[in-house]
């Protein structure tokens, strides 16, 4: 998993990086140029799929620490082991199923 997630992060700053050498050239003006929208748009999903892929690489890290200190598969909010069919969907998780509930938000 981490290998991919650094994998992901590396093609999209190289992605960025082309959206980016591809607008140095062009005389974009984002209010009134049609492409410039565009391009600004390209670029902000770049960036926000990159902070994804950030995000997903904290938390294998966090959890590749949790592995090495022997907490991997504890609840950190009660302590007690999280189930071994949420680690298998989620390997990255840090709360059992009974905490995650309880701090989900809803939005009316």
């Amino acid at each position: 998993m981490r290998a991919e997630a650094v994998q992901r992060l590396a093609g999209l700053g190289s992605a960025r990086a082309d959206v980016v050498d591809a607008a140095r050239d062009a005389n974009v003006d984002d209010e009134h140029d049609p492409e410039g929208a565009t391009i600004a748009f390209e670029r902000a999903q770049l960036e926000a799929l990159a902070a994804d892929a950030r995000g997903q690489l904290a938390e294998i890290d966090a959890a590749l620490a949790r592995l090495a200190d022997g907490t991997y598969g504890r609840c950190a909010v009660g302590g007690e082991p999280i189930a071994p069919g949420r680690l298998a969907a989620r390997p990255t998780a840090t709360t059992c199923m009974e905490h995650a509930r309880r701090h989900v938000r809803f939005r009316p």
